[in-house]
């Protein structure tokens, strides 16, 4: 056993650095184990998979073993709210607990942090997009004066989509490095710099794979100098990875560059170039391109994904992405003839040259190898070219100098060589690691998969799962989750429950995402027991409700791929140019892997108790039912609806207040 191991179970025995530090804390053999596996591959300096069920601790699985190493590490999770969780509450734990001095530093995109140039051109601006966005900006300016970090996460009350926020924020394109003004005091810097000197540095995978791709977040120089590299939640990982390793054109950006010309224009060069024709030729072409990519689609309420021969192979898409480059040539003309009196018409020349080439990059045809599509909201249509996965890019960095690869979550896949990530990852020849969790779901949980229940693709199949629902949570006094796959199921099934609550005179209140922002929503949730929560795609993980606030949970059906995906399509043709069967190797695996992930909504501790219901009849009747039910935890099956209502009932009368 090495030194490192013995360190590592040390801090975890009865009576260690852990237990000594949280009066709580319970030993489990599976949390070893992986803390272990975690410490043998930094020995090594080799790479492991490691997944990990619901209660293992994973998070200090990997985090112990890593800080008592005295390596340098990179953490990367999947979302900026998970990094400010390890930040600011397990490593400060843990540092505390092992007594040891690791430094550590937060590292976010640019758009996280206040850019104080920016902010004051905002200031000065003559038009906001709208009429709370002066309130906000003054909220900004006010907390500017007293933040250490400029991290907009601290600023009680933004919402994360103000149109404030690309206002004070820079990105690559509008960032004018040492010739800004305000260089000296540069939140960025500062957290890049800290991020140099750190022995510990948390990142998220956005960030990881957009350094990849454009060298532009401080990770390209910190990756070299990390022993350890750690990827939590890395099921996003391939997902996160393909938006950032190709091309992208959005029609916002080019309506965020006119807005910028215009205004830094005005302010610093009236008179000296045509801005208002110049940014308003930018703004109109783009917003026409995003009309063509439309074509006859009409009241979009979310993104839609279409292929590229759907909107690609037309004249006027084309035509469209020519004038969005000819009007940006025509800015970058505008803007060199001022460029020597100031370092922000320098990059607007910048971004305007890169948008044209970039608008032209997609008149062309595709790399090889690479898939393109069209993501259509109500607002803006962005362009997208991307590999169909990330393992010629993880190949790439993990040639490099010898370090630590771990790669955990608590679904990647759903075979024991975790397939649906390793090959995916390139990480077939990783060392693999899967640890159930030790809760018991044979006594805490069931499953109910109703067998005479309408197919998906049946009219009645939404009302059939708003009325269950309803039923349920009548017996259970609410605490319901309804997680759906698309959004218009979320909004037929979220009108059908008010209407039959409603009708019944049932006092159980339902809250559908997208009506107010998702932190709210679930502030809601919790505070009031008697509800019943409708949410979509971002609902089905990252949610952590444990005790008695969630014991219902109904999925409306099983969550294969959209068959009509261009992303799918691309990797559906390659599998079966392999000679594979893409429905068992792919669309299985992919719905596996997303059940798992929103069933893990249900129980979240030791002594959580619920209900599981998959509406969704091929579950029960098809012969890869069986896979789908060995792939969730080991939940008891219940044989009708009778019996699941009845556990509902025992549930709910349990925690009724006395």
């Amino acid at each position: 056993m090495t030194a490192l191991e013995e360190a590592v179970r040390a801090a975890f025995a009865r009576g260690g650095a852990l237990a000594r530090a949280d009066a709580n804390h319970v030993e489990r053999d599976v949390q070893l184990r992986m803390a272990l596996g975690v410490a043998q591959a930094i020995d090594e300096r080799s790479a492991l998979v490691a997944e990990a069920g619901t209660g293992v601790g994973k998070t200090f699985a990997y985090l112990v073993p890593a800080m008592l190493s005295g390596a340098r590490v990179l953490v990367s999770t999947a979302t900026k709210s998970l990094q400010d969780q390890l930040f600011l509450r397990d490593l400060p734990r843990l540092r505390e607990a092992l007594k040891l001095p690791v430094s550590v530093a937060l590292l976010k995109g640019r758009g996280s942090y206040l850019c104080l140039h920016r902010m004051n051109q905002a200031r000065q601006a003559e038009t906001l997009p709208d009429r709370w966005a002066a309130r906000t900006l003054a909220k900004v300016e006010q907390w500017s004066h007293s933040t250490v970090t400029g991290d907009l996460a601290e600023l009680v009350g933004l919402d994360e989509r103000s149109s404030v926020i690309p206002l004070v924020t820079s990105s690559r394109e509008n960032c004018l490095g040492s010739e800004c003004p305000q260089f000296r005091q540069c939140h960025v810097v500062k957290a890049r710099r800290e991020a140099m000197l750190a022995d510990l540095v948390v990142v998220n995978h956005h960030l990881f794979f957009a350094d990849m791709a454009l060298r532009d977040t401080g990770v390209a120089e910190l990756l070299p100098s990390v022993d350890v590299a750690l990827f939590d939640e890395a099921h996003q990982l391939t997902e996160a990875g393909v938006q950032f390793l190709g091309h992208t054109l959005g029609t916002s950006q080019v309506i965020d560059f006119a807005r910028d010309m215009l205004g830094t224009g005005l302010q610093q060069a009236r008179g000296l170039a045509p801005w208002q024709e110049l940014a308003g030729t930018c703004d109109r072409t783009a917003r026409d391109l995003r009309i063509a990519a439309a074509g006859s689609l009409r009241d979009l309420r979310g993104t839609i994904k279409l292929r590229w021969n759907e909107r690609g192979s037309q004249a006027d898409f084309a035509d469209g992405l020519l004038a969005v480059a000819t009007a940006c040539d025509a800015a970058a003309v505008g803007l060199k003839v001022v460029v020597d009196m100031s370092p922000d018409f320098d990059k607007l020349a910048e971004r305007a040259t890169a948008l044209a080439t970039q608008a032209r990059r997609f008149i062309e045809p595709a790399q090889d190898g690479n898939v393109r599509w069209i993501d259509v909201s109500p607002h803006q249509a962005r362009l997208v070219e991307s590999p169909l996965d990330i393992r010629d890019a993880l190949r790439e960095q993990m040639n490099g100098p010898p370090k630590a690869w771990v790669f955990t979550s608590a679904t990647l896949g759903d075979d024991d060589k975790l397939s649906w990530f390793t090959e995916s990852a390139g990480l077939t020849d990783a060392r693999v690691l899967r640890l159930g969790s030790p809760f018991d779901y044979a006594q805490n949980a069931r499953l109910y998969v109703p067998r005479g229940f309408p197919k998906p693709n049946e009219p009645s199949h939404a009302p059939s799962v708003a009325l269950l629902a309803a039923r349920c949570a009548r017996a259970l006094g609410g605490r319901t989750f309804v997680l759906t796959t698309t959004l218009r199921a979320l909004q037929a099934i979220g009108e059908q429950l008010r209407a039959e609550f409603k009708g019944q005179g049932d006092a159980i209140q339902v809250l559908v995402q997208g009506q107010i922002p998702k932190r709210q929503l679930m502030q809601q949730f919790l505070a009031e027991p008697r509800s019943v929560l409708v949410g979509s795609q971002s609902f089905w993980e990252g949610i952590d409700v444990p005790g008695d606030a969630l014991q219902c949970v109904l999925i409306d059906k099983l969550p294969f791929p959209p068959p009509n995906d261009p992303l799918v399509e691309a990797r559906v043709k390659r599998l079966e140019g392999e000679g594979r069967n893409p429905f068992a190797d792919y669309f299985v695996a992919e719905a596996a892997v997303s059940l798992k992930q929103g069933a893990g909504r249900l129980i979240r501790s030791e002594t959580d108790r619920g209900l599981l219901v998959v509406c969704d009849p091929r579950m029960a009747g098809m012969n890869y039912g069986k896979r789908l039910r060995e792939a969730l935890p080991p939940m008891t099956l219940v044989a009708n609806e009778a019996e699941a209502l009845a556990w509902l009932t025992r549930l709910g009368a349990a925690t009724l207040p006395f």
